[in-house]
């Protein structure tokens, strides 16, 4: 099996960081939260935005001081041709940027203090703070009317010896139900800050406020700390909910469970916490139209064992995803797909890592949301971890395995660029309607050229995703230098 290499950050060992290709590359994004508007918005016209990172990009020849990219949506879609790209180094961004900073690990969007244009939250979980490694930083950037400016303040760590890595992770959502964009804080231990929205211009929020998660570490190589965090509308409610992916093993590979906890009027809380399903990375979105929100888990690289510990046979370690329905109560049944299930395209193999990432939108403007589907290490004609991406629609009875599944690669007729070794094509998904016609576009994060990374656009046609209008954003286009591996497009913000 493929280690899971997105996490390598988290590691506790300064060789892991900088040991080669995908030790740069972050953790993968949610799904866009149910509750917000599902497109992040940066210069308010109405055209959704995608936020990206190059977190191992070199800045002033200092290696894996990372960097941050807005590409702007229009009707044509995104591409480089409307971008904004940032570091440490750039006007009005906090801090400076240092070797080994990743800047832009974690993303997270939001219209953080209420201006009508939407901020990002951006994790530099390595940065030194002082005397402490590893310390970790938070910056929020502001959007405006020409975009992210670059203007922003720094999110002070509240308790820095009790914790490393602070913004490892990230999440947006309206928690209390108050229409503000709250913010959710991780690091590498088991307590989670959060922040009510309404930040002022110094970066002081409402409030703040704390709760702890039963989550274990897998080994003294990993961080106790989540894995992923993802909002959304479980049960209804009309407030933000927290799925949170975290170990629950004493090894590098055992399993992992993840935690939902509800949204109330004052917030988070832990105590109708509820366990499910196993999974990495999480979106939420409502597959079946009955206004709730519906739970999507990959489990992409092979966790070793199933939930109840018993060894996953070698027919499914090409991964899987696990579909928890939500209800007026929360989460209620769960479905598990493969490639093997139904007539999803492909077929189960050891090693694609089906379930890598996904993402939840509407492509065909049906009222059901659909889920997009990364197997990064997929192998098609010969070479090797390729990738594909696929996309598999909804429907009143949930996700439709049966019929109208696409199967989405780089030899895709009309695809940009074509297979090649190493390419990872679905290493990170977004679907968000950035070309203004009401419908959901496909965005693709890819490994492209040695791990410099690109970002493929492939349009809605109003039925499906089409390579018709398609757009191959690389590195230049935006002004990262192809020093090292940047990896450009290996998270998305949410």
């Amino acid at each position: 099996m493929h280690a899971p290499h997105r996490l390598a950050l988290a590691t506790a060992t300064a060789a892991a960081l900088t040991g080669g290709l995908f030790t740069v590359a972050a953790a993968p994004a949610s799904a866009a939260d149910s509750v917000k508007v599902a497109r992040a918005d940066f210069n308010g016209d109405g055209y959704g935005d995608i936020a990206t990172e190059a977190a191992g990009a070199y800045v002033g020849g200092l290696k894996n001081a990372g960097q941050v990219t807005v590409m702007y949506g229009g009707t044509s879609g995104v591409s480089g041709a409307q971008h904004t790209t940032l570091s440490q180094n750039s006007t009005g961004v906090p801090g400076t940027s240092e070797a080994g900073d990743f800047f832009g690990y974690s993303e997270a969007y939001g219209d953080f203090n209420g201006d009508g244009y939407d901020d990002l939250a951006v994790g530099a979980p390595s940065e030194k703070v002082g005397s402490d490694t590893n310390g970790g930083t938070v910056a929020l950037l502001w959007g405006s009317k020409s975009g992210l400016t670059g203007k922003g303040v720094t999110l002070a760590d509240p308790s820095p010896s009790a914790h490393d890595r602070w913004g490892l992770t990230l999440a947006s959502g309206d928690f209390d139900g108050d229409g503000r964009a709250d913010l959710v804080v991780g690091s590498t231990a088991t307590t989670l800050y959060v922040y009510r929205g309404g930040f002022s211009a110094s970066g002081t929020a409402p409030s703040r406020t704390t709760f702890t998660v039963p989550i274990q570490k897998g080994s003294s190589d990993y961080p106790f700390g989540p894995l992923h965090l993802a909002a959304g509308d479980v049960n209804g409610d009309g407030r933000s909910d927290l799925v949170i992916n975290g170990w629950e093993s004493s090894s590098d590979y055992g399993w992992n469970t993840n935690y939902w906890l509800p949204g109330t009027s004052s917030g988070l809380t832990t105590s109708s916490v509820r366990t499910l399903k196993s999974g990495i990375v999480t979106g939420i979105g409502d597959i079946n139209g009955d206004g709730y929100g519906d739970i999507v888990s990959g489990v992409g690289w092979d966790a070793g064992k199933l939930d109840d510990g018993t060894p996953i046979p070698d027919s499914s370690t090409g991964g899987r995803v696990n579909i928890t329905y939500g209800s007026a109560s929360g989460p209620a049944s769960t479905a598990v797909i493969n490639q093997d299930t139904g007539n999803v395209p492909g077929g189960s193999e050891k090693g694609d890592e089906f379930g890598w990432d996904l993402d939840l939108g509407d492509v065909n403007g049906d009222g059901y949301q659909d889920i997009a589907i990364g197997s990064p290490f997929e192998d098609l004609g010969g070479v090797a971890d390729t990738g594909q991406v696929t996309v598999l629609y909804g429907s009143p009875s949930g996700v439709n395995t049966t019929s109208g599944g696409q199967a989405l690669a780089q030899s895709t007729a009309g695809v940009p660029g074509g297979d090649e070794k190493g390419d990872h094509f679905g290493l990170d998904l977004k679907l968000d309607d950035v070309n203004g016609d009401g419908r959901a576009d496909l965005v693709v994060g890819s490994d492209e050229n040695s791990g410099n990374g690109s970002v493929t656009y492939l349009p809605s046609n109003g039925t499906k995703i089409t390579p018709t209008g398609s757009h191959l954003t690389n590195v230049g286009d935006v002004g990262v230098s192809t020093s090292g591996t940047p990896e450009l497009g290996a998270v998305f913000g949410d």
